[in-house]
């Protein structure tokens, strides 16, 4: 009889109060699945193999579901280990990172964009950036003080990201640079560019070049950017997991 009595009021107490969440493992998971996409955007731009770009299309999926369960778990607890603007905030900024590596691949198919060292070398920083948050958001529940230093090389993660980005640019307005790394897809798009140029005569094949870089120049801008944007939110990901040290701490 005792042990049915305890029962039920534990039923109700579970009911009032019910049992707070786990949010650390919840955004745990959510960080560990942003390293996955990112090692696949960094297996992309070093082998160009497409096959590896819809692969982050299909993880990025997933990332935006682990989003919508973790805030409908936020919506419907109780209670929460810290401040709920955080781990909402926690939530979105990881899945933005996600979200910006996806439509990186995207815009270079539409574009038809292959990868260069640039964007590899932005890739690799934003993989950084995003283990340097698995890392700080996995010692919150133990050691949150220690997570600072994680918040910290996320957000050089992205200064490094768009010293990169600078860099990228520098080349890409160089007209020197374009006709002395030209390939073979260059020299097909400016001949394809010739053809429509014809009744130039002789001056078609230099304007023909000159259309073909400010086009080429455009495509690659658009793409470096939007990897720079990405690196943005990786910082601004990493400025909430330090607000979460500060407050926790």
């Amino acid at each position: 009889m005792r042990s049915e009595t305890n029962s039920v009021v534990a039923r109700l107490i579970n009911r009032v109060f019910p049992r707070m969440p786990d949010f650390y493992s919840l955004i745990d998971e959510q960080c560990d699945l942003a390293v996955e996409v990112m090692s696949e955007l960094v297996a992309f731009m070093s082998s160009g193999n497409w096959d590896k770009a819809a692969l982050v299309g299909k993880l990025e999926k997933r990332s935006d579901e682990l989003k919508a369960r973790n805030l409908d778990v936020l919506n419907r607890a109780f209670s929460t280990p810290m401040d709920r603007e955080d781990l909402y905030r926690a939530i979105v900024t990881v899945d933005h990172v996600v979200n910006y590596a996806k439509t990186t691949v995207r815009e270079m198919e539409v574009l038809a964009v292959e990868p260069d060292h640039y964007m590899l070398e932005m890739a690799q920083l934003l993989h950084q950036g995003v283990v340097a948050l698995q890392r700080g958001f996995r010692k919150l529940p133990k050691d949150p003080a220690s997570a600072e230093e994680d918040a910290d090389a996320a957000r050089k993660a992205e200064r490094n990201t768009e010293k990169i980005y600078r860099r990228a640019l520098a080349d890409l307005l160089d007209p020197d640079h374009y006709i002395k790394t030209r390939k073979d897809k260059h020299s097909a798009a400016i001949a394809s560019i010739e053809g429509l140029l014809e009744p130039l005569g002789q001056h078609s094949e230099p304007v023909a070049l000159a259309v073909a870089f400010v086009v080429d120049t455009f495509k690659h801008r658009e793409v470096y950017r939007h990897m720079s944007n990405a690196g943005d939110r990786l910082a601004h990901a990493g400025e909430v997991l330090h607000d979460i040290v500060v407050k926790i701490s």
